[in-house]
């Protein structure tokens, strides 16, 4: 089982997403179920390309929600970098 270890920037992103989305009280635990796929599969994301080539993406509990993510295999690590809203021009899998 793979450690999942969620970014201090991805925490934001997340809060800035439940205030601004206007995202339900449980927001937070939906997207802890999302994550917990992770520590079993954690090559499951699509990889990235362009300038998030090292990272790979998953969908969070709501369609547009892009969790974004990068596995260590030598420390069986899967770091949470960042959650996108993928309609965002500036979101993971816009063009660069």
């Amino acid at each position: 089982m793979a450690k999942v270890v969620v970014a201090q920037h991805a925490r934001t992103d997340l809060a800035e997403l439940i205030q601004t989305r206007s995202l339900p009280d449980d927001a937070v635990s939906r997207v802890r179920a999302s994550l917990e796929p992770l520590a079993s599969f954690p090559r499951i994301g699509k990889r990235l390309t362009g300038r998030w080539r090292d990272f790979r993406v998953i969908l969070g509990p709501w369609p547009w929600m892009l969790i974004v993510y990068v596995y260590d295999e030598p420390t069986n690590m899967v770091a949470i970098a960042a959650i996108h809203d993928a309609r965002e021009a500036s979101s993971a899998t816009s063009e660069d």
